[in-house]
């Protein structure tokens, strides 16, 4: 099944009542585990499986919320060998959202096959071994790990690897009754990266805008909120297999996003667009470790334009909705200008100075 953006639009009012939980029909209550729980987006899975009566429990090392929410049970441990506090328990359903290594996801799974009934892995798209289709679906080819790397050890440039590793390991020992789910990037409210904020960030701030490509450049990625509403379905239905979640091919544009946020700001910024050879010269494609790079956009043309063009019928197919890009473009914007003065100064995306210096060089 290809979703695509007309299959999209017909979505419609319906994608957005069902991205609350007034779309979720009852469930029984639940005992559901988090092997994570914290960070960016826990919390949002926290939220959705309280609203729907069910009971949580966080499993961390304590460190980024040591209080967790309240009313919210939290048990002390650590992934590389200090699982403890779970044994002699029982859930109904795990969800693993912090599993980077096969030997971490091998050693909860096994402990927890005989005390739950479903275990629901969070992966990635990365997850692929390349992205030359230009409609990746959940029977893509995977990524392998180069002979002799430790896949005991977790580093970043075999993440894609690994958590395919991981994947088989959830597989192994829950067998039907694994889900495993490749979100793309993950925007919305709670988003430290800053890689969708950027964008309608710098759309607020006006003046001429360095945007990459063209306009109908496909723009793909999930909200925090659908996919947690996805995971609310995985564990009231008891979905097992396998989904990438993003949103529809094509659905969102990079001139759709500027134009949205162009609306939600009442900003009225001057766009000028660079091609690709600019932005590879100007090596500013790509994820680096502090600013000055153009964020989550990918060339059209080029051998990782499939990065852009995952597709998530099977999930649509098993009830997940996308609220409308106006929302998260708000609510990002919202939830970002709540942050401390510290964290105002975005961690992707170009800095003043460089872009300034990027269009001064385009203009030349």
């Amino acid at each position: 099944m290809i979703v695509t953006r007309r299959d999209a639009i017909k979505l419609g009012t319906a994608a957005l009542a069902l991205s609350s939980s007034a779309g979720h029909a009852k469930s029984k209550p639940l005992r559901v585990l988090i092997l994570g729980g914290t960070g960016f987006i826990g919390p949002h899975f926290v939220r959705v499986l309280g609203e729907g009566g069910h009971t949580v429990t966080l499993f961390n090392r304590g460190k980024r919320d040591p209080e967790a929410k309240q009313g919210v049970e939290q048990l002390i441990g650590d992934r590389n060998g200090d699982l403890k506090s779970l044994e002699g328990r029982d859930w109904d359903v795990v969800i693993d959202n912090s599993g980077y290594t096969p030997k971490q996801v091998k050693a909860s799974a096994e402990l927890l096959k005989p005390r739950a009934k479903q275990y629901i892995f969070i992966s990635s798209v990365s997850a692929y071994a390349d992205y030359k289709s230009h409609d990746i679906n959940e029977d893509y080819k995977l990524a392998e790990l180069p002979a002799g790397v430790d896949p005991g050890v977790f580093k970043i440039d075999y993440y894609g690897a690994l958590k395919v590793l991981a994947e088989r390991e959830a597989q192994a020992a829950f067998g039907k009754n694994t889900t495993i789910i490749r979100p793309s990037y993950i925007a919305g409210p709670g988003d430290f990266t800053d890689r969708f904020t950027y964008w309608p960030f710098r759309v607020a701030q006006g003046g001429e805008m360095l945007v990459p490509g063209t306009a109908n450049d496909p723009f793909q990625f999930i909200d925090a909120r659908d996919l947690a509403d996805f995971v609310r379905v995985c564990v009231e239905k008891h979905v097992p297999g396998v989904y990438n979640l993003c949103n529809p091919i094509r659905s969102v544009t990079m001139g759709s996003l500027l134009e949205t946020s162009k609306k939600v700001t009442s900003a009225d910024p001057k766009f000028t667009w660079a091609t690709k050879k600019f932005l590879e010269d100007n090596a500013i494609i790509g994820e680096k470790a502090e600013a000055d790079y153009l964020p989550i956009w990918t060339p059209a043309d080029g051998d990782d334009a499939g990065i852009a063009l995952c597709n998530p019928g099977r999930a649509v197919k098993k009830g997940l909705r996308f609220r409308p890009l106006e929302a998260t473009v708000r609510e990002t914007l919202e939830w970002q200008k709540s942050r401390p003065p510290e964290k105002q100064k975005l961690r992707a995306g170009l800095t003043p100075e460089k872009e300034a210096e990027l269009l001064a060089k385009l203009h030349a």
